[in-house]
């Protein structure tokens, strides 16, 4: 059991250390920017995700809304994360449209769509990032593994190559999103 703690400890420690790979670092800083000038304008970020992505999703829109590591103004975001809009979607028009229909009701030109997506296969992210960018919204994407049928789709993305487990590619997104938090309030409040 040792060798095989040691081992995921080491795939942990791998997918880490590719937060500092130069494409990492200049989608971090691309992204905190462009997230940043979305709120200096008065608009919001819209996030999205499945299953552990979606919790993902939660923790980012509430590290903005809430506190993060000082006291500052609260910052709109929200994770389309509503159970009665997912279940009746769901329900009545498929799972397919969950988030491209919450796009439309919540989103408006300026603000940012975020997609995380451990596949970038995921209908409903396509869709909604489709929405998106149909409505003049900018678009970024926490991909994974190829980048599926998400990659060269989005304003900005970053993909996570080399790991087939989708905890690995969560752990280094939500690394790079609280760095990205901690860059936003640098630009917004500490600049």
């Amino acid at each position: 059991m040792q060798t095989k703690i040691l081992q995921a400890v080491d795939d942990g420690v791998r997918a880490i250390e590719f937060l500092k790979k130069p494409e990492s670092l200049v989608f971090i800083k691309d992204a905190a920017q462009m997230i940043a000038e979305c709120f200096r304008h008065g608009n919001k970020l819209l996030i999205a995700g499945n299953g552990g992505s979606l919790c993902d999703a939660m923790h980012f829109a509430e590290e903005l809304t809430g506190v993060f590591r000082h006291k500052r103004k609260a910052l709109p975001a929200i994770a389309l994360s509503d159970p009665g809009h997912l279940s009746c979607m769901a329900n009545d028009v498929g799972y397919h449209d969950v988030f491209s229909r919450a796009v439309e009701a919540l989103g408006r030109e300026g603000d940012v769509f975020v997609a995380l997506t451990t596949s970038g296969n995921s209908q409903n992210l396509i869709h909604a990032v489709e929405m998106a960018k149909t409505m003049n919204l900018k678009t970024i994407s926490f991909l994974g593994k190829t980048g599926g049928k998400l990659k060269g789709v989005s304003d900005l993305e970053w993909i996570i190559d080399g790991f087939s487990y989708s905890d690995r590619i969560q752990e280094a997104h939500m690394t790079a999103i609280h760095i990205i938090i901690e860059m936003i309030e640098h630009e917004l409040f500490y600049a």
